[in-house]
């Protein structure tokens, strides 16, 4: 069954630029991942600093090893600095 995710984050103003960059590195490996059916970043057109992951698995399996892929344990590491609030993460199962 596939697994939806929606990630929210909340950059600081001052590393918008050096977020992004990172963003590319891990939006462009991680599509290459088996099992990633959507890997999209969308930045929010009212709050600036605010983007939203949004990604489609084929399965529950895949995101969780996507979850410990290299490219994502160093984005992770990267943007903890950069980042204004905690990051939201919410994933489910279509329901219709």
């Amino acid at each position: 069954m596939n697994i939806h995710v929606v990630a929210l984050f909340k950059f600081n103003e001052n590393y918008l630029m050096e977020a992004v960059e990172l963003f590319q590195t891990l939006v462009r490996e991680t599509r290459k991942e088996e099992g990633c059916l959507q890997y999209d970043l969308i930045e929010d057109k009212d709050n600036k600093g605010t983007f939203f992951m949004v990604e489609l698995w084929e399965s529950e399996e895949h995101l969780n090893r996507h979850n410990g892929q290299d490219h994502l344990l160093d984005f992770r590491r990267n943007v903890s600095k950069m980042l204004e609030s905690s990051t939201m993460v919410h994933k489910g199962f279509k329901t219709l």
